[in-house]
């Protein structure tokens, strides 16, 4: 059991479905994006003009599975940390985005990044820097839950359903250990890395110690609400009840009463 604990690892969003990995899912989109620019205007009267889902969460409390499912409710597509983080490292694709994203909307961009800049303190790093156009690009592609990566921070707040998910550690640790069949103690050393390596990001890149609870619509703790698709059921109606968002039509696209 030692051995199989040393070897095993957690990538933050696991929790047993099998989904693309973040170079399959950036390869299905970008032509889909490239014929959806050719079709559409030149100019739009606003680059983000879709509502999005922003979820932020401790490592462990299952956001994904939400996010999965509130994605069948209000056909929004997810994307999470691991592509965000794939995109934003991959020079060639983002450029790609982010090009696609300046031709539509020449000038917007700049602007955008000035407006941050005055407002916000963490646009020094280069990394800062492309994972802000990674992430207004993609908003800007379809209607979009983010989970991680701190989304909520970046993106215009009237555009946001902003979300926190919390919970005790020891609920982290336990679902943990369960999906991936470790021993709790062996989880709760691999939990506390995980957890320092999450900090170390939002002080590098955002400059913050903390998230602040005052960035966020709900705060949603799952040692009292642990059945995921309640959780998606209650996110999609504060959708229906800040942006009018209904649930998906049998196309998948998002429906407005």
């Amino acid at each position: 059991m030692k051995d199989h604990a040393e070897n095993t690892s957690y990538m933050p969003g696991f929790y047993g479905k099998k989904r693309m990995n973040a170079e399959q899912w950036a390869n299905a989109h970008i032509d889909k994006w490239h014929r959806e620019h050719d079709a559409k205007p030149s100019k739009a009267p606003s680059p983000i003009c879709h509502p999005m889902v922003c979820i932020s969460r401790q490592i462990g409390v299952g956001a994904l599975e939400i996010a999965d499912i509130l994605a069948e409710l209000i056909g929004y597509r997810v994307v999470d940390r691991e592509i965000i983080e794939h995109m934003a490292k991959d020079t060639k694709l983002s450029e790609k985005i982010i090009d696609t994203f300046d031709e539509r909307y020449p000038g917007w961009a700049g602007e955008f990044f000035t407006m941050l800049t005055s407002e916000k303190t963490f646009l020094k790093s280069d990394y800062a820097r492309q994972l802000v156009r990674t992430v207004v690009a993609l908003a800007e592609s379809g209607p979009t839950i983010f989970v991680g990566r701190g989304t909520h921070m970046i993106l215009p707040r009237q555009t946001l359903l902003s979300v926190h998910l919390v919970s005790s550690y020891e609920y982290r640790v336990n679902r943990l250990a369960k999906i991936l069949n470790l021993p709790v103690q062996e989880m709760s050393k691999k939990l506390k890395i995980i957890d320092s390596e999450q900090e170390d990001f939002f002080k590098r890149v955002y400059n913050i110690k903390q998230i602040s609870q005052d960035d966020f619509d709900l705060v949603i703790n799952r040692d009292h609400l642990q059945d995921a698709g309640q959780i998606a059921r209650i996110l999609a109606a504060a959708m229906k009840e800040k942006f009018n968002i209904e649930t998906a039509d049998q196309d998948g696209s998002p429906k407005k009463e």
